[in-house]
């Protein structure tokens, strides 16, 4: 199948919550994928730093994707896992008997196998609260290695926004015509990262796709911003897309879910054909290579 390309009307509702329940719906087979915590790392670790995820097949595809690219680049790092998530760890873990490790962890798990170099590569959108995170927790442990370095997340510089402002639009290319809307979602933050979503609709605008528009979960613009920016124009239908590495809990259910307060039913009760395109921003080529080239800027400064 083409990248970009699965799109589905509906989606299970299900949300993830603190305490774990039963869930009604499937997200897939845990066993599949690779959690990368294993020992006899080696003296160079690459250690790929995620939110992370509890729907196990876009885990795979996801992070799992962009785990192997960096792999297949950088054949003589060993490639671990780590998620800031202690959320999504103690779920996966309830419910699938998954034990993956958080970034305190995995830094751990380096220190004994005696690793010297380790590079971090988060796999983050933004320089927002997580990542800030995740350097301060790095910080805290450099001693334990002759030399650590953290890379970039994924819209950085220009050339980042650049790029996934192309992958985007590939992968939605077959449905860009002059009827449609096409509505990225991003989770949103607090922090002044979130400027991210504003300067890629610009950037968006700047080269001719009026039909494009960026909104947030939580954070501004929100789903009324989006809605009404739409209605601006003469659209027929409607196209969700992820602005997210991952397609988890927000995406099926924010996104395409059918519950009252989805992005999906909003634009439905607006009169709009909906279409929700279920991939995470991992699942793109581009978007892959993206992150290893930071990973490679990050080697580049050891």
């Amino acid at each position: 199948m083409k990248e970009g390309l699965l799109a589905v009307s509906s989606a299970p509702a299900g949300p993830l919550g603190a305490e774990a329940e039963e869930e009604n719906y499937s997200t897939g087979d845990a066993s599949l994928d690779n959690i990368r915590n294993q020992d006899n790392i080696g003296e160079r670790e690459l250690l790929a730093v995620s939110f992370g995820t509890s729907y196990n097949d876009s885990r795979r595809l996801t992070i799992g994707a962009i785990e192997e690219e960096m792999e297949r680049a950088f054949p003589e790092f060993s490639v671990r896992r780590a998620f800031t998530s202690q959320i999504i760890l103690n779920h996966v873990r309830s419910r699938d008997g998954i034990s993956m490790d958080n970034v305190k962890e995995a830094l751990a798990r380096a220190a004994d196998n005696g690793v010297k170099t380790l590079v971090i590569q988060p796999t983050h959108l933004m320089n927002g609260l997580e990542y800030h995170d995740l350097v301060a927790e790095a910080s805290g442990h450099v001693e334990l290695f002759e030399q650590v370095v953290i890379g970039d997340p994924l819209l950085t510089s220009e050339r980042d926004f650049q790029l996934v402002m192309e992958a985007v639009t590939e992968a939605s290319a077959v449905y860009d015509d002059p009827d449609t809307a096409i509505c990225l979602m991003g989770h949103g933050t607090e922090s002044a990262a979130n400027q991210v979503y504003e300067r890629l609709e610009n950037m968006l605008r700047r080269a001719g796709r009026s039909n494009y528009y960026v909104g947030t979960v939580e954070a501004n613009p929100g789903l009324e911003d989006v809605l009404t920016a739409v209605r601006r124009g003469v659209y027929r239908r409607v196209i969700l897309m992820p602005l997210m590495v991952v397609a988890g809990d927000h995406v099926n259910n924010d996104m395409a879910g059918d519950g009252e307060d989805s992005w999906k039913t909003a634009f439905e009760e607006a009169g709009y054909e909906v279409t929700c395109l279920m991939q995470g921003l991992g699942e793109l080529e581009k978007i892959r290579r993206l992150f290893v080239d930071h990973a490679r800027a990050a080697m580049d400064r050891l």
